[in-house]
């Protein structure tokens, strides 16, 4: 079972979300938080495999929160999902910034929520659907010379890290590429060695601020 931790400071929203989760297969709801410093208590004591955050809530907001649960430095990052009201590419990019594997709006349905929680379970990272490709633009749009890993990637790691960056799931990935999917997951991995991202997310952005990816509208 994945066990999660929900936040959120509006009790009507926690019900709804509990009960959501709860109804996805393998998946279980181990505590609940009103606002983001109890969220982190909790996620300290009871150690979820998801903490699934709102991002305006007293104390700490939820973004404060990822990044004392999930951020750089973190001894024993806990996967973050961040689900919002707010449409804003600016709670996007700091949430990923600070850690979070994943970034939704409330309306996402059912599937994809249990999608982002089964993704951030396994170390890799889903965003909205209508935000992704506002995000990668964004970052292609402001991307400078960004430094080369100090172990360059192999010809085979840059062919999967441009799918990668494109959104192809490791299946879609070894479809195109006539891999095995255990194939794809260590080039996956070796890729984000290389470049020390800690998920998909930032080794798509490093894809996209380097130029091997291009902006598309």
């Amino acid at each position: 079972m994945i066990r999660v931790l929900i936040a959120d400071d509006q009790e009507p929203v926690r019900t709804g979300l509990r009960l959501l989760v709860d109804s996805l297969a393998g998946v279980e709801v181990v505590g609940v938080a009103a606002d983001g410093l109890e969220a982190v208590t909790l996620a300290r004591r009871l150690h979820p495999d998801v903490a699934l955050l709102d991002i305006r809530m007293p104390e700490l907001d939820g973004i404060q929160a990822t990044a004392r649960l999930a951020g750089p430095g973190v001894d024993d990052p806990i996967a973050v999902v961040i689900i919002t009201t707010f449409d804003l590419d600016e709670y996007l990019h700091r949430a990923l910034r600070a850690g979070a594997r994943g970034f939704l709006l409330k309306d996402a349905g059912p599937d994809l929520i249990g999608d982002a929680i089964r993704a951030a379970a396994s170390g890799e990272a889903l965003i909205s659907p209508r935000m992704t490709m506002r995000l990668l633009n964004t970052f292609a749009a402001a991307r400078g010379i960004q430094p080369a890993p100090p172990d360059p990637l192999t010809e085979r790691e840059e062919e999967v890290l441009v799918l990668l960056a494109r959104g192809l799931t490791n299946v879609e990935i070894g479809d195109s590429l006539f891999l095995a999917l255990g194939t794809v997951k260590t080039h996956i991995g070796a890729i984000l060695t290389k470049l020390g991202a800690r998920n998909r997310v930032e080794a798509a952005m490093w894809a996209y601020d380097t130029g091997r990816v291009g902006a598309q509208r």
